[in-house]
């Protein structure tokens, strides 16, 4: 196997791609802390009791494993950053009032998403900690869209489902908890025929439920639809209500409710939501509550954010027009150092070519030249040379 092949799913990030991406990553970052979220940067690796803690066994599934040799314990490689941001609320931070984080950083997966997936995403998000109302969910939603309108996707649809009404109907059914796993991989493909299967398990309105909730998508309409078709439960009714205010709150944004797309079922606590937009098969981002990842670490409180993968994002943008650069001569000369340092100070891109390699630039583009004129060095335009 030659040297330089890298595994399956696993890509380089060229000059062009990299440049976009972190030019990205700048603007993100920059627009979440006119939010008032700090940047907190965790480990690549940790104790996987400590990566796992609240993700339930998808995580456990989706994350490399290793040998630590200082302490012989179970080590992994992050899958997801919040179980991480959650410990540092809890356990560093400390904090008592509301605390707004964010972060960049690649995580790493044992399986792609998807054909076309990477199993190194560079993940991006943001998430408040200390506040249990729809208030902190409607501002990451907000913010999220707001990301997304920076980074140039113009449409996105915001799907919105609330894990309370699948757990409302399984609490509520002596076989539900056994079956919970069964159910939560029929409600991801919609299989109506599997979901009705388990009615000789089931009690005939649970099944009934759970089978109606592979129609309940579509519009905020869908949330009359649910009232009527779900049992008249007050955890549903509660979970529908919720929906009902963040659609409400949300004013010009392409809502849609979605109430079987409950991935991340095992890791949320109220409401879920993913956004999509064209050119993306997957969701683009995906967010939702989560208020009991810090409860290993001593101290749940409310939770809620959204992540995304800025590498899929980036994918979306058309490639970045080459900088504009200024070529200068190699040299030594004290003027000549001076002059290309204070350019370089002042923020331009300079490019002191190499003998016999004056025109190797690729990733930029030398439109003026530093010369010197009458012992003075100065920039003129590269189409006078």
């Amino acid at each position: 196997m030659p040297a330089w092949l890298l595994p399956e799913y696993i890509a380089d990030v060229l000059p062009s791609e990299a440049r976009k991406i972190e030019d990205l990553r700048r603007l993100l970052l920059d627009l979440f802390r006119t939010y008032g979220y700090e940047m907190v940067m965790p480990p690549l690796l940790e104790y996987t009791e400590s990566l796992l803690s609240g993700t339930g066994r998808d995580m456990d599934l989706r994350m490399f494993k290793l040998v630590d040799q200082l302490s012989g314990r179970t080590m992994g490689l992050r899958a997801d950053i919040t179980p991480q941001v959650a410990r540092i609320d809890a356990h560093l931070l400390n904090r008592q009032g509301v605390t707004r984080l964010c972060y960049a950083g690649s995580v790493l997966h044992t399986r792609p998403a998807g054909l076309s997936g990477n199993r190194e995403p560079l993940q991006v998000g943001a998430e408040i900690y200390g506040h249990g109302g729809a208030e902190a969910d409607l501002e990451v939603q907000e913010l999220l869209l707001a990301a997304l309108r920076l980074a140039g996707v113009a449409r996105v649809r915001l799907d919105l489902c609330h894990v309370d009404v699948l757990r409302a109907l399984l609490d509520a059914d002596p076989a539900g908890a056994a079956l919970a796993e069964d159910v939560y991989l029929l409600l991801q493909t919609k299989d109506r025929e599997g979901l009705t299967a388990l009615g000789t398990v089931l009690l005939p309105a649970t099944c009934a439920a759970l089978v109606a909730l592979c129609g309940l998508y579509g519009g905020i309409e869908v949330i009359a639809a649910a009232r009527a078709a779900l049992p008249a439960q007050p955890r549903i009714e509660a979970a529908l209500a919720a929906l009902e205010q963040l659609a409400a709150g949300l004013h010009g944004a392409d809502v849609s409710i979605d109430l079987a797309d409950i991935r991340g079922y095992h890791y949320h606590s109220g409401v879920m939501f993913s956004a999509y937009c064209p050119g993306l098969a997957n969701a683009v981002a995906r967010g939702g509550r989560y208020d009991q990842v810090g409860q290993a670490f001593g101290r749940a409180r409310p939770a809620t954010g959204f992540s995304l993968d800025l590498r899929e994002l980036a994918s979306l943008l058309p490639a970045s027009a080459a900088k504009p650069a200024v070529r200068a001569p190699w040299g030594a000369a004290a003027g000549l150092r001076a002059a290309v340092t204070r350019l370089r100070a002042s923020g331009e891109i300079v490019i002191q070519a190499l003998p016999g390699h004056e025109h190797d630039q690729e990733e930029f583009a030398c439109d003026r030249v530093l010369v010197e004129r009458a012992g003075l060095w100065v920039i003129e335009a590269l189409a006078q040379h």
